[in-house]
């Protein structure tokens, strides 16, 4: 029976893997058609311990602004990406989510230098790919990046991108 519940808890994580990457994969592909029915990229939604914790990280770190939670659903907060994208966080489900630094997501901007200097000032770490502490990552092409994560441990990458 034990072997059957951890069965069960291995095939919840690699499902839970799949759905992060297929979210992240409408990202950076913009848009996907299939069967003549056009998709764009609405939302990515992460599982929170703590609503009211990870919305200021994001608030206070990343500058998101916080807009209306249409759903009503007191554990969700929602947050605008621009464009009409939109991050929610949502603490309901308590099961635990395994990830990795590959399951990321990634943010430009066209002050990338102001931007670590603002991790620094809070006393964020950030590092490198490889996980470099306090190291930018230079990517053949020029960008320069950086990973960090936040206050459940997902990772998001902030690139410079938006320089080019």
């Amino acid at each position: 029976m034990e072997q059957e519940i951890n069965e069960i808890k291995k095939s919840k994580a690699i499902i839970m893997k799949k759905t992060v990457f297929l979210f992240i994969a409408f990202a950076f592909f913009g848009m996907v058609k299939a069967q003549n029915t056009n998709f764009t990229f609405n939302h990515i939604a992460l599982s929170v311990k703590n609503t009211d914790e990870s919305a200021t990280f994001y608030k206070d770190v990343l500058g998101l602004q916080e807009i209306t939670n249409n759903t009503k659903i007191n554990a969700t907060r929602w947050f605008s990406l621009g464009e009409g994208k939109e991050l929610h966080l949502i603490s309901i489900l308590k099961e635990p989510v395994t990830i990795n630094k590959a399951v990321h997501f990634a943010l430009t901007t066209d002050n990338f230098d102001a931007f670590v200097k603002t991790l620094e000032a809070k006393n964020i770490r950030y590092s490198d790919w490889p996980g470099t502490p306090n190291k930018i990552s230079l990517r053949a092409d020029g960008i320069k990046q950086i990973y960090f994560q936040d206050p459940d441990g997902y990772w998001i990458e902030v690139n410079s991108v938006g320089n080019k």
